[in-house]
């Protein structure tokens, strides 16, 4: 009896040819048969692989089965997931907390630790590394993600493809796959690189040299292997002046955001749009557009006429333990101040950055405003740090132009014998001890341009060098550098700007007008490392905005 033309039924119970039942025999589910000849079936919450004739392919029984790839097919048991051979035994004694398919003589598995890797068709692993996740193979090669959550290629002996990685990644067909970095997705081809320049919100694999793509604006197009238009599907969804339009207003949100906080919309709710009004003494029609445009930007709901504050507005409370209440009026009151110098400062002729760490510590309700700001992207972006530094742990870490303590006490919980310095101004010393540093992390009032007077094994320096230009960040590099023995490890906690991709460009503009700095990409910090006695040893993605930049003193 042949199952090749043999489909599932309608109901899913049994398998039909031409309409026709195969077999007597019923079951809760069945899928599709695949070479031997033999298809997955589920009944009273055993599962097997039956025949064409509808009887069992062997005596055990599973808690799932499913089809035979490359003759082997993916198995749940109590016991964990497995492989089994056509007569139902093991491929091997191991076992995993899930299964795919062999596909390219590989095939994906988590282990119970959850980490990723493949198996042989022998079922022993086919390399020592572990991912967090790892795709099928096709045409020797597998997509696989990083702690970091970013993507590369291996081939089957686990070793790299090309060695770049990519946010987001799709396996190689005809020669090129599909990937995403900061600016969007594209195409690239077997070394890593682009096939072309521009981006797209997404992108379809090629077919016989085309493929169908969709634009930022929306519009639909096919592109040919150069980036090129060849026709275009479904025109922009959003004009490009209306697209410009909405990037010239976008202060309207900041401002928005900013005079909420300021009048303590967000510490009202829940309340009507009257009882907002009523607590914070305001105009009730006013009140109620303001809670609409709050809508607007996803901040606030109006659920039976109670206006509630989102999960993201929920950060524009004062006591959310990261709140972005400072920030807001900080965007919303002095930076715009800062941005109208940009003008000048692209110039360069007869402009000088403003000394905002002077300016922020001239007025103390402002000192811990800021530094409170400071602390909640802190808290935000850096509890990965710690595991990635990868310490001994029972290391003396400075760590130069900490703050409030935020990073350290994230390495004080990671590493409990280590013992931590925090520098940093003495107004940002003195908030930080009203707030209790714990009693491994000691606070150190300095200048961090002029001399340390004091020495460790490792030095971190999160989110400060990106605030200077690079004579005085390299000042305060050799610092650092005279603050550790040779062998002693520097570790820069910044957004490592790509060669290829224009994402940060922004954020680098506010460095320039806010302080001078700017933001690098690794070839620059490698520089700057070099030059002040480090040897540079690399970055470690983690996954969060910053990146960590490994030196070594020399």
């Amino acid at each position: 009896m042949s199952w090749r033309d043999a489909r599932v039924s309608p109901e899913g119970t049994h398998h039909v040819r031409n309409g026709a039942p195969l077999y007597a025999e019923r079951f809760d589910e069945v899928l599709k048969f695949h070479a031997p000849g033999l298809a997955p079936v589920r009944r009273g919450g055993e599962a097997w692989h039956i025949r064409a004739d509808g009887t069992a392919a062997y005596r055990r029984r599973f808690r799932r089965t499913f089809g035979f790839y490359e003759g082997l097919a993916a198995v749940a048991a109590p016991d964990g997931w497995r492989h089994i051979r056509p007569d139902g035994s093991d491929l091997s004694a191991a076992r995993f907390h899930w299964c795919g398919n062999f596909q390219g003589g590989r095939c994906a598995v988590r282990g119970f630790d959850g980490g990723y890797l493949h198996v042989t068709p022998e079922g022993e692993p086919g390399y020592d590394a572990r991912w967090r996740y790892a795709g099928d193979f096709r045409d020797g090669a597998a997509v696989v993600q990083s702690g970091d959550g970013r993507s590369t290629h291996i081939d089957l002996r686990g070793e790299p493809v090309h060695g770049v990685r990519f946010l987001d990644l799709d396996v190689f067909h005809k020669g090129c796959a599909r990937a995403r970095d900061e600016d969007g997705w594209m195409h690239i081809n077997a070394t890593g690189r682009p096939l072309y320049t521009r981006r797209f919100a997404a992108v379809e694999p090629f077919y016989n040299g085309q493929a169908r793509v969709e634009r930022f604006d929306g519009g639909l197009e096919v592109i040919d292997e150069a980036g090129g238009r060849v026709v275009e599907l479904r025109p922009p969804l959003k004009s490009e002046f209306a697209a410009l339009s909405d990037d010239m207003t976008g202060f309207w949100r900041t401002q928005a955001i900013c005079a909420a906080v300021e009048l303590g919309v967000f510490e009202a709710l829940p309340a009507t749009a009257g009882g907002v009004a009523r607590t914070c003494g305001l105009d009730p029609a006013r009140t109620w557009r303001l809670l609409r445009a709050l809508a607007e930007l996803r901040l606030a709901v109006e659920v039976n006429g109670e206006w509630r504050a989102t999960g993201r507005g929920e950060y524009l409370r004062t006591g959310h333990p990261r709140t972005l209440t400072d920030a807001a009026r900080e965007y919303g009151r002095a930076f715009p101040q800062m941005w109208k110098t940009l003008p000048e400062a692209v110039r360069g002729t007869d402009w000088t950055p403003p000394d905002i760490f002077s300016d922020v510590a001239a007025e103390p309700a402002r000192t811990a405003a800021h530094h409170r700001m400071l602390m909640s992207y802190a808290l935000h972006d850096y509890p990965a740090v710690p595991a990635a530094l990868d310490l001994r742990g029972d290391e003396h870490v400075i760590d130069a132009g900490g703050g409030l303590g935020a990073l350290a006490g994230l390495l004080a919980d990671e590493y409990p014998e280590l013992r931590i310095t925090v520098l940093d101004r003495p107004e940002v010393v003195e908030q930080a001890t009203r707030r209790g540093p714990g009693n491994r992390v000691r606070l150190r009032p300095a200048d961090l341009f002029e001399p340390w007077g004091i020495e460790g094994d490792a030095v971190v320096m999160a989110r400060v060098l990106h605030d200077w230009d690079d004579a005085p960040a390299l000042r305060l590099l050799l610092r650092a550098r005279r603050a550790l023995p040779s062998g002693g490890r520097l570790f820069v906690v910044e957004m490592v700007m790509s060669e290829n991709a224009v994402a940060g460009s922004l954020c680098d503009l506010h460095l320039l007008t806010a302080t001078g700095g700017r933001e690098r990409t690794a070839a620059e910090y490698a520089a700057l490392l070099g030059d002040a006695r480090f040897a540079f040893e690399g970055v470690r993605r983690i996954p969060a905005l910053p990146s960590i930049v490994v030196g070594m003193a020399r």
